[in-house]
């Protein structure tokens, strides 16, 4: 099986880092002319000088009206877009304020509302498109220690699913991939006690999973590759067939049949 991405633009939000990297990297190698998204121009430029080839970046807050405007106004169109800009942070519910919750939708949710809104309609003028949206096996197995994040997560797979309602006879599919525990950097971060505490990353990693992701029927976190590929695929015409799926990446978390 080949994926040639030759000629598509592809857009991946949050992408300096993490997932979101080896997505941008995994479409750039498909043959994709890609646009990383960042916050902070030194960010972008860290990132794209990690990237072979060419490629482009933009360093802009997506979670405000203002920045997705700004960025459709510098980037009008793309074929593929991957709305994989989110955040999280471990708080209990009794001491969480609006103002975390409002920043968790405003980011995780409404950036791909927005983006989704302007770049869909361009994809169906031309009959072929794929938008993607990062859920988490947290939209599912909501975590007790961030309910705030759970419920932002579960909106995102729900937007993926009614909007390929909404673009289907298109030729645009609507997917969300769901990742597990996933070693990215703002996970190796979350671990960083353990690590220094004489641990391995990919050590404290699979305690992390043990004590907190039982069910993992892997044991371990994935990789950012291991996620990458799934979106990969999902982004190119081999997919034609699948819209409207909560793919999973979870490593066996998710404790459903299907």
């Amino acid at each position: 099986m080949k994926i040639d991405l030759s000629g598509k633009s592809a857009l991946v939000t949050g992408s300096t880092e993490g997932i979101g990297f080896a997505i941008a990297k995994g479409l750039q190698e498909a043959g994709a002319h890609v646009v990383i998204n960042g916050r902070t121009q030194a960010k972008v430029d860290a990132a794209l000088a990690r990237l072979s080839g060419a490629a482009r970046g933009v360093a802009i807050d997506l979670a405000t009206e203002g920045g997705s405007r700004a960025l459709v106004a510098a980037e009008p169109s793309f074929d593929i877009v991957v709305n994989n800009l989110g955040i999280f942070q471990p708080s209990d519910f009794f001491d969480t304020a609006d103002e975390v919750w409002e920043r968790h939708w405003q980011v995780n949710v409404m950036s791909g509302v927005r983006l989704a809104r302007a770049y869909l309609p361009g994809m169906a003028a031309r009959g072929w498109g794929r938008m993607l949206f990062l859920g988490s096996e947290s939209g599912f197995n909501i975590p007790v220690e961030m309910i705030h994040y759970g419920v932002s997560k579960t909106a995102d797979i729900a937007l993926a699913r009614g909007l390929a309602k909404r673009m289907a006879g298109t030729g645009v599919t609507v997917n969300s991939i769901l990742p597990g525990p996933t070693l990215s950097e703002g996970v190796a971060e979350m671990l960083k006690a353990e690590v220094a505490a004489g641990k391995t990353l990919e050590q404290a990693g699979e305690d992390f999973v043990k004590a907190h992701r039982p069910g993992s029927l892997i044991g371990r976190p994935a990789t950012v590759e291991e996620v990458a590929n799934m979106a990969v695929y999902i982004a190119s015409p081999l997919a034609s067939a699948t819209t409207g799926a909560a793919l999973r990446v979870d490593g066996g978390v998710i404790d459903f049949i299907v």
